[in-house]
Protein backbone atom coordinates (compact mmCIF):
# COMPACT_ATOMS: atom_id res chain seq x y z
CA UNK A 1 0.00 0.00 0.00
CA UNK A 2 2.89 2.43 0.67
CA UNK A 3 3.87 2.08 -2.68
CA UNK A 4 0.45 2.88 -4.02
CA UNK A 5 0.01 5.93 -1.65
CA UNK A 6 3.73 7.16 -2.95
CA UNK A 7 2.34 7.00 -6.67
CA UNK A 8 -0.85 8.90 -6.13
CA UNK A 9 0.91 11.71 -3.54
CA UNK A 10 3.38 11.92 -6.44
CA UNK A 11 0.92 12.18 -9.01
CA UNK A 12 -0.71 14.73 -7.57
CA UNK A 13 2.10 16.91 -6.72
CA UNK A 14 2.54 18.08 -10.15
CA UNK A 15 0.12 20.88 -11.40
CA UNK A 16 -0.47 20.16 -14.93
CA UNK A 17 -1.52 16.48 -13.35
CA UNK A 18 -3.98 17.82 -11.06
CA UNK A 19 -5.13 19.99 -14.00
CA UNK A 20 -6.03 17.22 -16.03
CA UNK A 21 -7.71 15.82 -12.84
CA UNK A 22 -10.08 18.59 -12.86
CA UNK A 23 -11.15 17.99 -16.30
CA UNK A 24 -12.05 14.78 -16.54
CA UNK A 25 -14.23 15.19 -13.38
CA UNK A 26 -16.66 16.35 -16.17
CA UNK A 27 -16.43 13.36 -18.23
CA UNK A 28 -14.20 11.23 -20.30
CA UNK A 29 -11.70 12.68 -23.03
CA UNK A 30 -9.87 12.05 -25.97
CA UNK A 31 -5.83 12.21 -25.03
CA UNK A 32 -5.67 15.06 -27.88
CA UNK A 33 -8.41 17.38 -26.08
CA UNK A 34 -7.00 16.30 -22.76
CA UNK A 35 -3.71 17.96 -24.04
CA UNK A 36 -5.60 21.41 -26.00
CA UNK A 37 -5.30 23.92 -23.31
CA UNK A 38 -1.75 23.67 -21.89
CA UNK A 39 1.42 24.93 -23.59
CA UNK A 40 3.20 21.63 -23.91
CA UNK A 41 3.90 18.97 -26.50
CA UNK A 42 1.60 16.03 -26.97
CA UNK A 43 3.99 13.92 -25.65
CA UNK A 44 4.65 15.72 -22.56
CA UNK A 45 0.80 15.42 -22.12
CA UNK A 46 1.42 11.74 -22.52
CA UNK A 47 3.62 11.54 -20.19
CA UNK A 48 1.94 13.03 -17.58
CA UNK A 49 -1.04 10.39 -18.49
CA UNK A 50 1.08 8.33 -18.15
CA UNK A 51 2.03 9.03 -14.78
CA UNK A 52 -1.89 9.71 -13.79
CA UNK A 53 -2.70 6.06 -14.87
CA UNK A 54 0.57 4.06 -13.27
CA UNK A 55 -0.93 5.84 -9.84
CA UNK A 56 -4.43 4.38 -11.06
CA UNK A 57 -5.68 7.48 -11.19
CA UNK A 58 -7.59 7.66 -14.36
CA UNK A 59 -7.62 4.72 -16.99
CA UNK A 60 -6.99 5.02 -20.82
CA UNK A 61 -8.40 3.08 -23.24
CA UNK A 62 -8.55 3.04 -27.02
CA UNK A 63 -11.96 3.18 -29.11
CA UNK A 64 -10.98 3.09 -32.73
CA UNK A 65 -8.10 5.19 -33.59
CA UNK A 66 -8.68 7.72 -30.62
CA UNK A 67 -7.12 6.96 -26.94
CA UNK A 68 -9.57 8.66 -23.95
CA UNK A 69 -9.01 9.25 -20.30
CA UNK A 70 -11.71 8.38 -18.09
CA UNK A 71 -11.04 9.51 -14.18
CA UNK A 72 -11.15 6.75 -11.70
CA UNK A 73 -13.34 7.41 -9.28
CA UNK A 74 -12.02 5.07 -6.15
CA UNK A 75 -8.56 5.72 -6.91
CA UNK A 76 -8.12 8.42 -3.83
CA UNK A 77 -10.10 6.00 -1.69
CA UNK A 78 -6.19 4.20 -0.22
CA UNK A 79 -5.16 8.52 0.39
CA UNK A 80 -8.53 9.29 1.69
CA UNK A 81 -7.69 6.43 4.40
CA UNK A 82 -4.72 7.53 4.89
CA UNK A 83 -5.11 10.76 5.51
CA UNK A 84 -7.88 10.00 7.99
CA UNK A 85 -5.69 8.25 10.34
CA UNK A 86 -4.25 11.48 11.27
CA UNK A 87 -7.61 12.74 12.68
CA UNK A 88 -8.22 16.18 10.77
CA UNK A 89 -9.56 14.83 7.34
CA UNK A 90 -12.73 13.27 6.08
CA UNK A 91 -13.03 10.92 3.32
CA UNK A 92 -12.44 12.37 0.09
CA UNK A 93 -15.67 13.88 -2.00
CA UNK A 94 -15.12 14.11 -5.54
CA UNK A 95 -17.20 17.29 -5.83
CA UNK A 96 -15.36 18.73 -3.00
CA UNK A 97 -12.13 17.89 -4.83
CA UNK A 98 -13.24 19.55 -7.97
CA UNK A 99 -14.07 22.30 -6.01
CA UNK A 100 -10.36 22.56 -4.21
CA UNK A 101 -9.12 22.37 -7.60
CA UNK A 102 -11.03 24.98 -9.19
CA UNK A 103 -9.65 27.25 -6.37
CA UNK A 104 -6.28 25.98 -6.24
CA UNK A 105 -6.04 26.57 -10.54
CA UNK A 106 -8.33 29.26 -10.94
CA UNK A 107 -6.87 29.40 -14.28
CA UNK A 108 -7.18 26.37 -15.95
CA UNK A 109 -11.23 27.07 -15.57
CA UNK A 110 -10.73 30.36 -17.39
CA UNK A 111 -8.33 28.66 -20.09
CA UNK A 112 -4.98 29.95 -19.14
CA UNK A 113 -2.61 27.61 -20.33
CA UNK A 114 -0.11 25.93 -18.54
CA UNK A 115 3.58 25.64 -19.70
CA UNK A 116 6.10 22.72 -18.75
CA UNK A 117 6.59 19.29 -19.41
CA UNK A 118 7.63 16.12 -17.46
Amino acid sequence: MTQDLDQVFAALADPTRRAILAMLLEDDMAVTDVAEPFEMSLAAISKHLGVLTAAGLISQEKRGRVKWCKLEPDALRNASVWMQGFGQFEPVNLDAFERFLEIELPETAEGVTRSGSE
